[in-house]
């Protein structure tokens, strides 16, 4: 039996070959029975490896260096993927990234959910990967700083800190995002305007945030500042109107320019409104044949690709046959509802943030669906309320909720409004597994599961399932 001391302490130094993979994509390894969590490390990696903390019966320890490469390690396609915060898993093989992925759901389902292996293996479907894993992003957020000699500089943070990695070419947006932000970081250099200081709560430029439609090749870029207004806008527009942006050989044009006005001590990058200096407040893009018009505020799913093909997947889940009534729990903007809606008799979507369900309005309104509601407030606070003293019923329900899951309340609905279907759609196979247990436990059955990788690169995975009501 181990002691209460470990049999490793901080700063020795551990020859490891690295067996599996943890939740952050970190790996992991055994020497003598004693478990070490090493970041950067890579299934089947062999690694010399510097013990940072020790507990009695793991560590956590940092790579120094792979003395016998794994067949899943490449080499990253950026030079910063090791300090940078935004990618865990670039050293990996794409094809081993959608095996580790898969792992993750079957194991969480198995672990979380209390389904067995085989409950498992009988619905699993394989997961859906992309044929280009870089330059996915339609969206950027860039922090803005000065370095310790006084440069302006803009990136993304390392891991775990708020210190800013310079670098304006990350792989996982478009290539047009590295013009656009030299260009606003040379405006600023040369008309003094300064970045803003965390620390000090001084300084202009917080963010620098850029949307792309991937469809319709528009742009927006969204100065996020530390004040009310910014100097020199009308020379700003000038600047920013003058590049010449092109990506893949395809032209791409700014079509909208604002500044978000954030003057709070907080982490949360945007503020809560936005002031337009050119064209208009928002851009548009398409997921298939549905138009969404997107602001500096509305949320909207990063990749399209892969939202096309989730979206598909949700729908060809629901089987819908042209009468269902359907409701859309943690709706946004409307981006499933309206996919839903072309097939559905009736669509209710439910989101607490305001301004999204005044976004999904506009947006059933600019494709011409009619058959789509919208009601502002917390799921499990709309869906009992609608149905108690309404008796609004439903066919299939979706719910795609944030990280956390749906709340229990609005499980204990869903149960008692007794759909034929409910189709899952999650960003983390944890609290999924959680939410299926608990609709296992009271009358449904999983039929069919399959991940779909919205974020190459990194550990993030998504997930649906189907759910059918059990038969009598």
């Amino acid at each position: 039996m181990m002691s209460e001391k470990s049999i490793y302490q901080k700063n020795d130094m551990v020859t490891v070959t690295i067996e599996d993979a943890g939740m952050d994509g970190e790996g992991i390894g055994k020497v003598d029975g004693y478990t070490l969590f090493i970041k950067d490390a890579v299934i089947g990696d062999q690694v010399e490896a510097k013990i940072m903390k020790a507990k009695k019966n793991y560590a956590y320890a940092r790579l120094e260096k792979v003395l016998a490469p794994s067949p899943f390690r490449v080499q990253p396609l950026c030079d910063y993927a090791r300090v940078c915060g935004g990618c865990q898993m670039q050293a990996m093989s794409y094809d081993e990234q959608l095996k580790f992925k898969e792992r993750k759901i079957f194991h969480d389902l198995v672990r979380i959910g209390g389904f067995t292996e085989e409950e498992i293996e009988k619905v699993m479907e394989p997961i859906v990967g992309m044929d280009e894993p870089f330059y996915y992003r339609n969206k950027a957020q860039y922090p803005v700083g000065t370095d310790k000699d006084g440069n302006l500089v803009a990136g993304f943070y390392a891991g775990r800190t708020h210190s800013i990695i310079a670098n304006t070419d990350c792989k996982l947006g478009i290539t047009v995002n590295q013009q656009i932000l030299e260009a606003v970081l040379s405006f600023m250099k040369e008309n003094h305007i300064s970045a803003y200081d965390e620390k000090l709560h001084k300084g202009l430029v917080r963010h620098v945030l850029i949307r792309c439609g991937f469809t319709t090749k528009e742009v927006m870029v969204c100065l996020v500042i530390n004040g009310k207004s910014f100097p020199k806008e009308r020379e700003l527009v000038d600047c920013l109107l003058g590049l010449k942006l092109e990506d893949q050989g395809r032209e791409w044009n700014i079509t909208s320019i604002c500044t978000s006005s954030n003057t709070k001590d907080t982490n949360v990058i945007m503020g809560d409104s936005f002031d337009v200096l050119f064209g208009k407040g928002h851009i548009t893009d398409y997921i298939g044949d549905v138009a969404f018009q997107i602001s500096p505020l509305s949320f909207y799913q990063v990749n399209p690709m892969q939202t096309k093909k989730l979206y598909e997947l949700a729908l060809e889940y629901a089987n819908l046959s042209g009468d269902e009534t359907v409701w859309d729990l943690y709706c946004g903007i409307g981006t499933i509802s309206l996919f839903l809606a072309k097939k559905a008799g009736k669509v209710y979507g439910v989101e607490i943030i305001p301004q999204a369900i005044d976004n999904a309005r506009e947006n059933a309104s600019i494709n011409h669906i009619g058959n789509a509601e919208f009601f502002v407030g917390k799921a499990e606070e709309v869906l009992p309320e609608k149905y108690e003293k309404e008796q609004i019923r439903a066919d299939v329900i979706v719910v795609d909720p944030p990280r956390k899951g749906c709340d229990e309340k609005c499980l204990n609905t869903m149960v008692k409004m007794k759909p034929e279907r409910i189709v899952y759609v999650s960003c983390d196979p944890a609290t999924l597994a959680r939410d299926l247990k608990y609709l296992r436990e009271n009358g449904y059955e999983v039929k069919r599961v399959r991940g779909v990788d919205q974020f190459p690169q990194t550990v993030h995975v998504e997930t649906v399932a189907l759910l059918t009501k059990k038969a009598r």
